[in-house]
């Protein structure tokens, strides 16, 4: 993709947790667009999500506002696919000490071979110390799409890292909302990525389960507020009940 960008910021959205943004014209995606990534900010520093190659310098100057790029010590995402992890190599070699985490199956599958180190692969409900903080790995098989697709929880602040979940169109969006569902299913009438599996609810039960009150989403605004009642509904209008 050529990209054709304004601008990336970066806001705090409380508890540590930073969210990076970069706009995409309506000259490059019709409509606009957005690559979101999260810093964690954490005795080991999280990156969820590295963004394509090409945005390497925007957003790595952006992680530097906040803290050194060396300092990163984790570095995870969804699954493979450039707009999550398309720049990975390039933060390893900035950040000496980073280690990338990510499931199993995306381990076996591809970061294991397309890492500059070998990946740190979380089996399911594993979880992780960051220091004042504590992540969970949670498989998510075809949710939204990717068999290696997983989602990561932060257990003190009930944060979910929730990847391509609730993906917003547009350009221009404020750094936190308290509804992102509607929007992103205009997103999804419009082109839908969801694999619509057999396990689609149940995964999003499980998610909704641990009552999230901020969610991650890598496009668009994040939400924060009763992140159960929005997977619920998410679910609802997936599984045919809205």
């Amino acid at each position: 993709m050529s990209m054709n960008t304004p601008g990336t910021r970066i806001d705090d959205i409380g508890n540590g947790l930073y969210r990076i943004s970069t706009p995409v014209s309506p000259d490059t995606v019709p409509g606009g667009f957005s690559f979101n990534q999260y810093l964690l900010v954490d005795e080991a520093p999280l990156l969820f999500h590295t963004g394509l190659r090409r945005l390497f310098e925007p957003v790595s100057r952006a992680i530097e506002s906040v803290l050194p790029l060396n300092e990163l010590r984790y570095i995870s995402f969804c699954h493979v696919e450039a707009d999550e992890c398309g720049s990975l190599n390039e933060f390893l070699q900035a950040a000496p000490r980073a280690e990338v985490l990510c499931g199993q199956v995306a381990a076996m599958t591809s970061v294991a071979d397309l890492a500059d180190r070998p990946p740190r692969a979380l089996s399911d409900g594993e979880a992780l110390s960051l220091g004042a903080r504590t992540v969970v790995w949670l498989d998510a098989p075809h949710v939204p799409h990717g068999w290696e697709n997983g989602f990561l929880f932060e257990q003190t602040t009930r944060l979910l890292f929730c990847g391509d979940l609730f993906t917003q169109p547009g350009s221009e969006h404020a750094p936190v909302s308290d509804d992102v569902l509607d929007s992103s299913e205009q997103m999804r009438r419009t082109m839908d990525y969801f694999a619509h599996g057999a396990n689609t609810g149940p995964v999003l039960e499980r998610l909704a389960a641990l009552q999230p009150q901020t969610l991650a989403c890598m496009h668009g605004s994040a939400f924060q507020g009763d992140g159960a009642a929005q997977l619920r509904k998410l679910a609802d209008r997936l599984c045919g009940a809205g």
